[in-house]
């Protein structure tokens, strides 16, 4: 969480701006954060928020940045915690799917997708944040076919088919269908997709 909301001189943190954001979108949606109603919920000026990220937009993007980058902290703890693949693959799920119908970083995510076709910093983002998902799971993967937890397969196109079927998901997730059953069916494809390692006669796992 964001630490101290001002500074000495009186003036929000752009961190703390960030998090009031993603808090104000959780509470009543998108289309309801104005530059005007989050300076008042801070209890500063519009103009201050626009001094440091210009525009509504580049706000956005920073606070789906901000909270991207705390998920890429819990995957790099994830990839290093002493479990075994098959563990690791569904925290990696959990990880990912919004949390719920106000997620507001999967709310950021949709409006991101909608606007990145005509926009090249947004298209830019959105590839950049993808890569580090589909870096993190072949990794995750290409341990567990090492570790022979998974069978032999194509890390990178299995990681690539997985994310694109969690990004239904979670949008489906948005619209109002149930979270947890948006888990199990994701836990179902996971299981057709990355099977288990099957020894082969004389073959000790």
């Amino acid at each position: 969480m964001a630490g101290t909301a001002r500074r000495r001189d009186g003036h929000v943190t752009q961190e703390r701006m960030l998090e009031e954001a993603m808090a104000a979108i959780a509470e009543d949606g998108l289309a309801s954060l104005t530059m005007s109603a989050l300076a008042e919920r801070l209890g500063t000026s519009g103009g201050h928020i626009l001094y440091y990220f210009g525009s509504k937009d580049l706000l956005l993007l920073a606070a789906l940045r901000w909270s991207e980058a705390a998920l890429a902290e819990e995957r790099r703890a994830l990839l290093g915690r002493r479990v075994a693949a098959e563990r690791k693959l569904d925290l990696f799920l959990k990880l990912y799917l919004p949390r719920g119908p106000r997620d507001p970083r999967w709310t950021l995510w949709i409006e991101l997708w909608a606007r990145a076709a005509g926009n090249d910093a947004l298209r830019e983002a959105q590839v950049e944040l993808d890569r580090g998902w589909q870096e993190d799971l072949e990794a995750l993967l290409a341990t567990g076919v090492a570790r022979k937890r998974f069978a032999p397969l194509d890390t990178a196109t299995r990681a690539s088919e997985l994310l694109a079927l969690l990004d239904g998901l979670s949008t489906r997730v948005v619209l109002g269908q149930d979270a947890g059953a948006a888990l199990e069916v994701a836990r179902s494809a996971a299981g057709t997709l990355i099977p288990p390692y099957v020894p082969e006669d004389g073959d000790g796992r």
